[in-house]
């Protein structure tokens, strides 16, 4: 017996063991990282004009508080410190009117994007028909509800951040920030989860990813302060430009890769989608787990497009725990 099929078997007999690579596999079948890829598209063209709507706003509603609005602003943008501080002067963002128009247009824009495309990628991942989710016009209103989740964040991270700087309570205090950042960010998770997929999911089923979501934008956060320090605060005025943008690229992907897992993480735990054949993504000369069964399946009932058109989907050898040698047939019955 070769390495591989040892490692399938041990798998197949602990099923947890192979619950890791399941997640690895869906998300591969799911496509996952171009799912990631146009979140973080939208999410890059839309954050700039929405920081110049953000300074602006505040600008003039806290016109005659500068110290409180320069605080408000370093809170946001201490969420993606990949930025930089020379973003962090409302000065540099304010435009007045024109700047307000900019603004509303080019975060409309963008973070709807974002919204529809968060959708598409839960939606993806949770194989609902496509008959089954939101029309154009309804996604579009539904991604102003993700969006209005994420500046409820933001104001709520703001509050916790500026009750710490006020109150310096030392280690405790920061300790306490930290976790009160981390259960609000799973509370918005879990709501942005839920919103955000046709399908109808519970608390509980998507709680887990959310946490781990949760804890993950704060290891980006870290990962983003180290890289602001060493890459663009040693780089020159141009450099600095690029470490800028590459860097704010990175970080954006890297998250919206994460988010991706997480949410593949929810699926296959809900699902029962482990484990999966060691070699099931390389070759068709393989033994079908009742997880890939159910995987490719729900790939495939996924792609219907109208209520009357049925799929039916079998397997020329349907799997017998796994010891059974499949094939996937899918049969359209429109």
């Amino acid at each position: 017996m070769s390495v591989a099929e040892r490692i399938d078997s041990f798998q197949r007999k602990h099923p947890a063991t192979g619950f890791p690579l399941a997640v690895v596999y869906k998300f591969v079948d799911d496509q996952g990282a171009y799912l990631a890829a146009l979140m973080a598209y939208y999410a890059f063209i839309s954050l700039f004009p929405l920081l110049l709507l953000f300074s602006t706003v505040l600008g003039i509603v806290l016109a005659d508080n500068p110290d409180l609005q320069e605080r408000i602003i370093d809170s946001a943008l201490s969420q993606i410190p990949v930025i930089g501080d020379q973003l962090g002067e409302p000065d540099q963002l304010s435009g007045g009117a024109t700047a307000i128009t900019i603004g509303v247009l080019g975060s409309l824009y963008g973070g709807l994007g974002v919204a529809v495309a968060a959708q598409n990628a839960m939606n993806t991942v949770w194989a609902v028909p496509r008959n089954e989710r939101p029309d154009p016009i309804r996604a579009r209103g539904r991604g102003l509800l993700l969006l209005s989740t994420v500046g409820t964040a933001v104001i709520g991270l703001t509050v916790i951040n500026g009750f710490a700087a006020a109150i310096d309570l030392g280690t405790d205090g920061r300790l306490l920030a930290l976790v009160g950042s981390v259960v609000l960010n799973t509370a918005v998770f879990v709501i942005a989860f839920r919103i955000g997929t046709a399908r109808a999911v519970t608390i509980r089923e998507v709680l887990p990813g959310a946490l781990a979501a949760a804890v993950g934008w704060q290891v980006l956060q870290t990962f983003g302060s180290v890289y602001v320090q060493h890459v663009i605060g040693n780089a020159s005025a141009t450099n600095g430009v690029f470490a800028v943008v590459l860097g704010l690229l990175a970080f954006l992907y890297i998250a919206a890769i994460m988010i991706v897992m997480c949410l593949e993480f929810n699926a296959v735990r809900v699902n029962k989608l482990f484990p999966r054949s060691l070699l099931t993504p390389f070759t068709d000369n393989v033994h079908l787990t009742a997880g890939d069964e159910a995987a490719y399946s729900a790939q495939a009932q996924a792609q219907r497009s109208k209520g009357f058109q049925d799929i039916a989907v079998t397997f020329d050898n349907p799997a017998d725990g796994g010891d059974v040698e499949d094939r996937s047939d899918t049969r359209p019955d429109a």
